[in-house]
């Protein structure tokens, strides 16, 4: 644990990854102690409707997405001091498959947990594998450790790992389901990375087997019980970029809609030629838009689909208001008109 940095080269170059994002995401509008969900979700961080929309690598991503500097130290502090020990103790491939392939496992638990209702990141649940795979350690070599060192190591790491899951319990905003599973998942990748420790080490055949076994069951539960996302987050980007479009169509629309009212007033065509324009460029632009917004509708419930639901509906008015304007200057009927004229001089929809 004291080891020079030197000697940990992966751990080196995790933490060096780690803070190159989180700089890199204060460069994109993070805040220094705490940032929006937008940019960590925009960055790789963990989210069901955007995990399962096809987008798996962000298990993996995930691992190097903070929330704030805070949460970065405190990950990158329990990396550094325990880290270099389990670097040194399993060789560097060998701990850099238990760290990547733990915190995936980690991140698939809190996947699952959450429920697809939280946007989830950081490297605890990884750094938490290292724990777990730690315990397993020093429990095979234990007969190779001496007792005041096993005493020591053994107790402190399972003093760490109890008081930071109960403080998961008690604290809000932490994600405790990645870190019991990071703590599992280290447990069972451990024993499946094993290798003897020195000559008179115990057999390690039989707890990669039966780590292997346990790795397999876990990722087959965590399939099994991974419930399906409200909504896909592609659908929800199709469904915002739809609202912005037609918003900007809205206010074209609106200002050709009182431009052709104010030309009509001003004379110099017929009412039937006013009439062929509000249809084509009113009513007909109104109906379009509506066409897209229907095409933009996401399954599920989205967090768009209400707006979208609500615009859809102004579209329908719009079109419909534009088209009695157009019937009542084909027969001169004065009532229509006024009642029509409304739309055109109403205010526009507030911009978002």
């Amino acid at each position: 644990m004291r080891s020079p940095a030197s000697a940990a080269p992966v751990v080196c170059g995790v933490l060096a990854v780690n803070v190159m994002v989180f700089l890199a995401m204060l460069l994109a509008g993070a805040g220094w102690w705490h940032a929006a969900q937008g940019v960590p979700l925009a960055w790789g961080a963990n989210f069901g409707p955007a995990t399962q929309d096809g987008q798996w690598w962000r298990l993996g991503t995930a691992m190097f997405v903070h929330f704030g500097v805070m949460h970065l130290a405190l990950n990158m502090w329990a990396l550094w001091d325990v880290g270099r020990l389990m670097e040194g103790l399993l060789g560097r491939w060998r701990f850099a498959a238990l760290y990547l392939g733990s915190g995936v496992l980690g991140n698939g638990v809190s996947l699952v947990v959450q429920g697809n209702q939280a946007v989830s990141g950081g490297a605890s649940g990884a750094v938490f594998s290292l724990y777990g795979a730690l315990l397993v350690f020093l429990w095979r070599e234990r007969r190779q450790v001496d007792r005041s060192e096993f005493r020591w190591l053994f107790g402190g790491a399972l003093f760490f790992t109890a008081l930071m899951l109960g403080l998961g319990l008690v604290l809000p905003g932490i994600d405790n389901a990645a870190h019991a599973g990071g703590l599992l998942a280290g447990a069972l990748l451990g024993g499946l990375l094993a290798r003897p420790w020195t000559a008179q080490s115990p057999p390690v055949r039989a707890w990669q087997w039966a780590s292997a076994s346990g790795v397999l069951l876990l990722v087959a539960l965590l399939w099994r019980t991974l419930p399906a996302p409200p909504y896909l987050m592609g659908e929800e980007l199709k469904a915002r970029a739809g609202i912005a479009q037609f918003l900007q169509e809205d206010q074209r629309i609106s200002q050709r809609w009182g431009s052709l009212v104010q030309s009509g007033q001003q004379g110099g065509q017929t009412f039937e030629q006013l009439a062929g324009r509000i249809d084509a460029e009113v009513a007909a632009g109104y109906a379009r838009s509506f066409d897209r917004l229907a095409a933009a509708a996401p399954a599920g419930d989205a967090p768009s689909a209400a707006t979208l639901g609500a615009l859809q509906a102004y579209a329908v008015q719009r079109a419909e208001a534009a088209r009695t304007l157009s019937d009542g200057l084909r027969r001169g009927d004065a009532q229509a008109l006024d009642a029509a004229l409304r739309p055109a001089s109403a205010p526009l929809l507030p911009r978002r």
